[in-house]
């Protein structure tokens, strides 16, 4: 019988960890089936405590997966503006896209995971908030960089707006009026901050 070396592991559980962060997005964190990952990533059933002592700590994970992928568009969008201004426009544009709005498997973990939060498990829902704050302080960082002052209540307030039109867009079932969400949010966002259009 072959055995597998640490970074086949490592890979092994990385592809769990997405396939969770996927799950959890299309179902709800209550949805997820630990069978159902495992099989989504390749792997048996059996392979799971392999990975993770429980179902909640797959959980966990998955919601960390989420926010870092959050993160690293929150960085992107950074990197690609010259400057702060910039960056919280490309972000405001992404974040109140339809392309993020329509995004049933990736995207921000905050409209997915809030109705949900107070049903989650202790470490699940502590790296939610973990998550949020650390969403609300990297937005507070580009604020504060472009000059607003009381970075940290304006960027609670601007991630609160955010994540409140994407999830009336997504409820929403004429897309038209879903789309006029989206656009007066964006419109409405980038006018208070003064920011370019």
């Amino acid at each position: 019988m072959a055995r597998y070396g640490s970074e086949h592991k490592a890979q092994s559980r990385e592809r769990v960890v997405a396939e969770a962060a996927k799950a959890i997005r299309e179902q709800g964190p209550h949805g997820v089936s630990v069978a159902g990952v495992m099989g989504a990533a390749g792997l048996t059933h059996g392979a799971f405590y392999a990975h993770f002592p429980s179902r909640d700590a797959l959980l966990a994970a998955g919601v960390a997966r989420m926010f870092e992928d959050s993160r690293a568009r929150l960085e992107l969008s950074a990197a690609e503006g010259a400057d702060a201004r910039q960056a919280l426009t490309s972000y405001i544009n992404f974040y109140l896209s339809r392309s993020h709005r329509d995004a049933r498997t990736a995207g921000c973990p905050l409209p997915f995971l809030s109705a949900e939060a107070p049903r989650l498990t202790g470490e699940t829902r502590a790296l939610f908030a973990r998550g949020v704050a650390g969403l609300t302080g990297k937005i507070a960082g580009l604020l504060e960089s472009a000059g607003f002052a009381e970075p940290q209540i304006t960027a609670a307030s601007v991630l609160a707006e955010l994540v409140g039109a994407v999830s009336l867009a997504r409820a929403e079932p004429d897309a038209a009026r879903s789309d006029a969400i989206l656009k007066a949010s964006r419109s409405a966002l980038k006018a208070r901050l003064g920011l370019d259009s």
